[in-house]
């Protein structure tokens, strides 16, 4: 049995589940990062065998096996009922599990610093002796250089070092076993649930090009990288993977991210959301709440028209920087380029001729861009 640890007692609000890595527990993987999220959900971690609170595993571990161990927690905490899941490592691979096996359970998943499958059967299966013969401590050392990135500070890695010394030997090897058996790379197109992927720049157990495998073989899939991260995402960046599960999980984040990443561009989105700080994330979430969430999505105009307005807002402000980005966003809302030509020429009478002169020379190299990247792939 897995046993919970409870960040957010919620019993009214939505369930979310964290998943940790094979030698971490929930407390040390998870608790800065639950601490930090914004939206309103009941939030549990769990424990692997033998980690943490969890007892010892009593046989052999399957990935299958342990998914079915986090179905029978999520009944204990609420019969029947669906979920949203994330999880780091080994806890990502639950998660796809999770996704196969129960699909009608997870209502949307984040996979972190995971793969479809991870490593190779010899590797785990010496690490697994390993640590039958020497114990936790033998991995130690390595554990240290593949879990943290280069800028992630001493005491922060010591709670998980000691989480990992804590292991229960057996149950650790066992998790290898499982691990070393896992492999659905060939089923990700049979997830339909919606997943957010997020790589570590820096991570070698798991680098970037398998997440990208699953956030492009799913259904409904998005990755974004946090290029000083390495294996444990939430230890290393909890506000940003705060952040990240809120625009995921959260409803109205995740109608505003939606309509933002469609206008803007998911990799001009995506870099924002991976350079969000504690000092900046407020910020970051109101304007997607608020501009792309409560004002892009009403009904009462049409992209198009919200473009014009906003383009001719910003001349006038003579917010340039916003503004070549918004001349990429109206064309990506269907204004053609003499479209744009008129509000500038509009804008010229209203706004003043320096301000629309301006306007037409940044706009003219946003449009000379986005030509010479379109003949690349004509």
């Amino acid at each position: 049995m897995l046993t919970a640890t409870v960040f957010t007692d919620a019993p009214g609000r939505p369930l979310l589940l964290l998943g940790t890595s094979v030698g971490t527990s929930a407390e040390s993987l998870w608790a800065r990062c639950a601490s930090r999220l914004s939206g309103r959900y009941h939030v549990v971690g769990f424990d692997l065998p033998g980690h943490g609170r969890s007892a010892p595993a009593d046989g052999p571990c399957t990935i299958a096996g342990l998914a079915g161990g986090v179905l029978a927690l999520a009944d204990r905490l609420r019969p029947g009922e669906s979920f949203r899941y994330a999880g780091d490592s080994i806890g990502g691979a639950i998660g796809l599990q999770l996704m196969l096996d129960a699909p009608e359970r997870v209502t949307a998943a984040a996979l972190l610093c995971t793969g479809a499958k991870i490593g190779d059967a010899a590797m785990w299966a010496e690490r697994a002796a390993l640590v039958r013969a020497e114990g936790t401590e033998a991995v130690v050392p390595g554990s240290a250089e593949r879990w943290f990135g280069a800028g992630f500070p001493a005491p922060g890695r010591e709670p998980l070092l000691d989480a990992l010394r804590a292991t229960d030997d057996e149950s650790y090897a066992r998790c290898c076993e499982a691990l070393a058996d896992f492999d659905v790379r060939d089923r990700l197109a049979e997830i339909a649930t919606p997943v957010l992927a997020v790589a570590g720049g820096q991570d070698r157990p798991t680098p970037p090009e398998g997440l990208r495998l699953i956030a492009d073989s799913v259904l409904n899939g998005r990755l974004v990288v946090l290029d000083e991260i390495a294996h444990l995402a939430p230890a290393e960046a909890p506000e940003v993977v705060a952040f990240l599960l809120d625009q995921h999980f959260d409803e109205s984040r995740a109608a505003g991210l939606a309509v933002r990443r469609e206008v803007l561009g998911p990799a001009h989105v995506d870099r924002a959301t991976a350079a969000t700080t504690s000092f900046t994330r407020d910020f970051q979430d109101l304007i997607t709440r608020y501009a792309w969430g409560d004002i892009w999505t009403r009904p009462g105009l049409d992209r198009r028209s919200r473009s014009m307005i906003t383009l001719t807002a910003l001349i006038a402000l003579g917010h340039h920087e916003e503004l070549a980005l918004h001349v990429r966003a109206a064309r990506t809302n269907g204004l053609s380029v003499d479209e744009i030509k008129e509000v500038l020429l509009q804008s010229a009478v209203y706004c003043g001729v320096p301000a629309a002169n301006a306007a037409f020379r940044i706009a003219q190299q946003v449009l000379d861009d986005l030509a010479a990247h379109e003949s690349l792939y004509r």
